[in-house]
């Protein structure tokens, strides 16, 4: 049998000091994800972290390497195993934190900088570039990060498989057409492909974008020039690219009007093309029973049939007798879902047949105007041979015409009608307005809506007062509507000046928009999002109050606190029975804010509200309100703890409640209740229960003189003198007094 190698351990106090470390910068860590840095809490939990760390640091820097269970200080390990150490090691080893070196300078601004990143999620430290690139980038110093290589965590949580794949959704993402895929790459999305749930996957985020990425015509330009590049490799490999092909025609039931068309357009456009005809060969594989379940599905999901639906309908399906057995197909697929059980169900279908089988573009196009359109092709063909103009005025023409152009004049043509509209027309340019600043917002294109927001509101000023109602109606439908959602997706990942932005719309909707907000932090589980909602709460002012009753009941303990600093900031004394109904919380962090808020309220009021939670209440609870209170070490509770001591009896589980009281008291700033009550504690116990009395008075012996205040010490030498004979036992070790007679 081999002996294993001897590790060398740390000393007893160095093991305590690491622990004690360990659990500060837990609660510090929570602390600065929740609350601004300005507040008291914040100040407080770097205070301790940076008091923690003195004593680890106290003879020079040290270095403190990560194990996935536990943490080692220049090489050797804790003397004792222990849990709170091993949590903290999770945290590091999760946000793949290697070694971290700390040295003593080390102050409550670099401490904050690195706790705020131990706070975010370690999908987002990967996504930045890593947790050493984050801390390089907050410019503070006195810590070294010796990263895990996160590429290579990525490679083995993934595998190779899963990193091909997520680089496919980000050619398709960008709408780059000029990447060429290996072997590896081609059999990754020929396996996809045949996989439905990543097929879905595939159209999901092709279809829904991202951030900054290309628009859907170019991310299915994107996505056809990968299918050609497989189905190319498949030919060359004398396999049928048949399957492929057939999977993404099988697939149109998942996709869009948009998409759809989309899709449509690139098959015209390459027919008579060198390129293989892949769009065009999947559009001809699209099955009757496909086409039945994209109507169906987009006619369920927009409550009716949309005008790019009747488009997409009727390039896909140009003969009429077919539309009406699709259409009937569609109906019963529909029927079959839950919509099928509404009331208004056949009416809706009806409608939504009917423009499906007779939509036509006759009723905006005049004749006359169709005409000129007929000839625009000879015309231009024309005006381009002349080609009298000059490039940069060709160049300013194109430019108002792309898709950017033409986005910047809708939202002008949008703006200058809130303007000028008459109140006739007022209300339909509002509604076009509210359905923009939805789309907008829904993009990520915040600046436009936030200027359209402000259009609407500038419209019940300036001397159109009458039109203040209905500005005010749209603004109370955006607060409730699909909005406050795309501003709570978007507070999860923006940057500092996004969220700006994003606080900006919600104080220009208005305090309408809170209770929206409070209903989706109540459910929120991202703690950066559930800051900023916090945050953009508070800015309200005390609008922000009547989000407190839908944040109480949250299943997040970190929301249910929210609801708590929010009583806090607003409530004062009338938010004193909404904090007592919280202090029987499950969660002992809620319960331990809820007494932190009472206490800090301070009056007398609240310490009634304490006392007869302590005293009226369940004894459990009670014993559990004690503990907390006791773990605040805050010396407005002295007048209660001392309460507590005279008006209840040291038995059984209160003994040693009793005892951590003393304790307490010893420790707090002097205060003119404390010395009475621990000379209460020194004179009282019972005969009968001896060891427990004597307990107790030492305690009160100890806690008196660790006061040193003159009443204190005058408490002390009283009992010395005069005292029973277990009272002197117990004084005399810090007060000398004559010897008892003979």
């Amino acid at each position: 049998m081999t002996t294993p190698e001897p590790v060398e351990l740390l000393p007893i106090d160095a093991t305590v000091a690491l622990v004690e470390f360990a659990r500060t910068c837990k609660a510090a860590a929570r602390a600065v994800s929740l609350y601004p840095a300005e507040h008291p809490a914040i100040r407080g939990a770097l205070a301790r972290v940076e008091e923690a760390a003195r004593r680890i640091t106290a003879a020079a820097s040290v270095t403190v390497a990560v194990l996935p269970d536990s943490l080692t200080i220049d090489g050797r390990m804790p003397a004792k195993a222990d849990a709170t150490i091993g949590e903290l090691a999770a945290m590091l080893h999760e946000r793949l934190v290697g070694e971290l070196r700390i040295e003593r300078e080390a102050g409550s601004a670099d401490w904050r900088a690195l706790l705020l990143l131990l706070s975010r999620p370690p999908d987002e430290l990967v996504a930045d570039g890593g947790i050493a690139r984050a801390w390089a980038a907050t410019g503070q110093a006195h810590f070294s990060i010796r990263e895990i290589d996160y590429a290579e965590v990525l490679r083995e949580r993934q595998g190779a498989d899963g990193a091909a794949w997520t680089r496919i959704l980000e050619f398709c993402l960008q709408g780059r057409t000029d990447v060429p895929l290996d072997d590896h790459a081609i059999d990754v999305i020929i396996e996809a492909l045949g996989d439905p749930a990543k097929l879905s996957e595939l159209l999901e985020r092709v279809q829904a974008g991202s951030a900054g990425g290309a628009d859907l015509a170019a991310r299915v330009a994107a996505l056809l020039q990968i299918i050609r590049q497989v189905v190319d490799v498949l030919r060359a490999r004398l396999q049928d690219p048949g399957p492929v092909l057939q999977a993404l025609a099988d697939s149109a039931g998942q996709m869009t009007p948009e998409m759809i068309l989309s899709l449509i357009s690139h098959a015209r456009q390459q027919t008579g093309a060198d390129a293989p005809p892949a769009a065009a060969e999947i559009v001809e594989r699209i099955s009757d029973s496909s086409i039945a379940e994209f109507v169906s599905r987009s006619v369920v999901a927009e409550q009716g049939a949309t005008e790019r639906l009747a488009l997409a309908f009727g390039a896909l399906v140009p003969d009429q007798d077919r539309k009406s057995s699709l259409l009937d197909l569609a109906r019963a697929n529909a029927a079959a879902s839950p919509v099928g059980a509404d009331a208004g169900f056949e009416d809706m279908w009806r409608n939504a047949a009917e423009m499906l089988t007779s939509y036509s573009d006759k009723n905006y196009v005049s004749e006359e105007y169709g005409r000129e359109l007929s000839g625009t092709r000879t015309r231009a063909i024309d005006i381009e041979a002349v080609s009298d103009d000059p490039p940069d005025r060709v160049q300013a023409w194109l430019t108002s015409v792309d898709v950017r152009g033409v986005r910047e004049l809708d939202l002008a043509l949008i703006r200058d009608l809130l303007r000028e509209s008459s109140p006739e027309d007022w209300q339909g340019m509002a509604s076009v307005a509210h359905v923009e600043i939805e789309r907008r917002t829904s993009v990520g294109d915040f600046g436009p809506a936030q200027d359209l927001l402000e259009a609407l509101v500038a419209a019940g000023d300036e001397g159109r007062a009458a039109l203040r109602e209905a500005a005010t109606a749209v603004l109370e439908r955006l607060a409730t509507g699909p909005v406050v959602q795309d501003i709570v997706e978007h507070l999860r990942r923006a940057d500092d000046a996004g969220v700006a932005l994003l606080t900006r719309m919600c104080q220009t909707i208005g305090p309408s928009i809170v209770r929206s907000l409070a209903i989706a932090l109540a459910a929120e589980e991202n703690a950066r999002a559930i800051r900023r909602l916090r945050d953009l709460l508070l800015s309200f002012g005390a609008a922000g109050r009547q989000s407190v009753e839908a944040l109480k009941h949250s299943p997040n303990p970190a929301v249910r606190r929210t609801a708590i600093d929010l009583l806090r900031v607003f409530g004062g004394h009338e938010a004193l029975p909404e904090l007592a109904s919280m202090l029987d919380d499950a969660d002992p962090q809620v319960q331990r804010e809820s007494i932190r808020a009472i206490v800090q309220i301070g009056t007398e009021q609240a310490f009634a509200v304490l006392e007869q939670a302590l005293v009226g209440g369940n004894s459990e609870a009670g014993r559990t309100i004690l503990q907390q209170l006791i773990g605040l070490r805050d010396e407005r509770a002295i007048p209660l703890l001392c309460y507590v001591l005279r008006h209840t009896t040291p038995r059984g589980a209160l003994t040693n409640v009793h005892a951590q009281i003393v304790d307490t008291l010893g420790s707090l700033p002097a205060h003119p209740e404390s010395a009475r009550a621990l000379g209460e504690v020194l004179h009282g116990g019972t005969w009968w229960a001896p060891f427990r009395t004597a307990a107790l008075r030492r305690g009160a012996a100890t806690a008196l003189h660790r006061l040193g205040t003159p009443d204190a010490l005058d408490v002390l030498r009283e009992a010395a003198e005069r005292g029973s004979y277990g009272v002197r036992k117990a004084a005399r070790q810090f007060a000398p007094s004559p010897k008892d007679p003979a």
